[in-house]
């Protein structure tokens, strides 16, 4: 769509007819709720699981995603993402089952909850309500309601940190108070840049949208820091700008994915690559960044994009705070609302008639 003016706020919202924007404004009050919240929740505090496994679909799953990656270096226990009716084989009674749906009526989560229970493992409900909070409840399983009304894809705040404080809670992780604080006045920062009232020359978000325009954006990352971060982009802009878009991680992709950057160059001229970096990542691997830029120069353009922030979860979000804000950018550019997800919505309804 040619001409579409971004900083033209009255139209942008508009056309945003589910409140995604606004939702992203309100991510760092989301996040301070979402640790209230699951303070106050009722939590046994003596279970000492030797796995964790979260269960989920789409922003529910890219909550596990976030909680493993987070405490992988902080935790001595195997913490896994299932995507799918079914459980690993391992779990039992010394596993910890996130199950996690936001709208509480996600089949393939109730399927796995049912599995869970029947392996009498320890289960932690996290949604709005549904059958998977009428379920919990009257299974006696410990429960953290969160707040409904917004797209699930705009809760990974209420689906992440409940997750990370029931951890705190079970002696696993120490007092993450800090880490919120920090996470929270950082957001709050960065919504001044990224908001539809701050104009193009001053907002990354708006400017990276227009350099993925007509471009299929690939997100590179790396294992163990960032990985999730990509993941999280490509699903927003297909899901925000109903766009296609891909990811993967260093160093693998070395292995593998930056070969295919000689022919044909037709293609790659249509590819724009996103280097998401951070302090954290290994020394090799931001070596690998580096070399690799110089090896995909037929690619019709790249970006790099260095997170900030006073902690660890901050500069995490940091990272997606502005692939969310670009992808509804990027929606607007091609003229559709960021909300819907219609053909979602066909596919369940259609489900459900089987």
């Amino acid at each position: 769509m040619a001409d579409v003016n971004l900083d033209a706020v009255q139209e942008l919202k508009q056309l945003d007819t589910m409140g995604m924007f606004n939702a992203a404004w309100g991510l760092p009050e989301q996040c301070a709720q979402a640790f209230t919240l699951a303070r106050a929740a009722v939590l046994p505090t003596d279970f000492r699981p030797e796995q964790i496994v979260v269960t989920g679909l789409g922003g529910s799953a890219i909550g596990g995603d976030l909680l493993r990656v987070f405490v992988g270096n902080k935790i001595q226990i195997p913490v896994v993402v299932s995507r799918d009716y079914t459980l690993p084989a391992f779990i039992n009674e010394k596993t910890l089952v996130f199950a996690v749906s936001y709208s509480g009526n996600t089949e393939e989560t109730l399927s796995a909850y049912q599995e869970a229970r029947e392996r009498k493992a320890f289960i932690i409900a996290v949604t709005t309500g549904g059958k998977l909070a009428s379920t919990a409840s009257a299974d006696g399983a410990p429960l953290i309601t969160i707040p409904g009304g917004i797209s699930p894809r705009s809760a990974s705040g209420y689906l992440f940190i409940p997750m990370l404080v029931a951890l705190e809670r079970l002696g696993l992780l120490p007092d993450l108070s800090a880490e919120i604080e920090g996470l929270v006045g950082h957001l709050r920062e960065l919504r001044e840049k990224y908001r539809p009232e701050t104009p193009l020359d001053h907002n990354p978000a708006k400017q990276m949208a227009l350099k993925l325009q007509n471009h299929i954006p690939v997100i590179w990352a790396a294992s163990g820091t960032t990985e999730v971060v990509a993941q999280r982009w490509k699903g927003q802009v297909n899901e925000n700008a109903k766009a296609p878009a891909y990811w993967n991680v260093f160093p693998e992709l070395n292995h593998n994915e930056v070969v295919g950057f000689e022919v044909p160059e037709l293609l790659l001229q249509k590819l724009w690559l996103v280097f998401l970096r951070n302090e954290g990542d290994h020394p090799r691997v931001k070596a690998r960044m580096k070399i690799t830029e110089e090896m995909v120069k037929k690619a019709g353009g790249i970006t790099e994009i260095n997170s900030s922030g006073p902690t660890e979860l901050a500069r995490l979000y940091s990272l997606i705070y502005i692939g969310d804000y670009a992808s509804m950018y990027l929606a607007v550019l091609y003229g559709v609302d960021p909300g819907p997800v219609k053909v979602i919505d066909y596919l369940k309804g259609e489900l459900a008639r089987i």
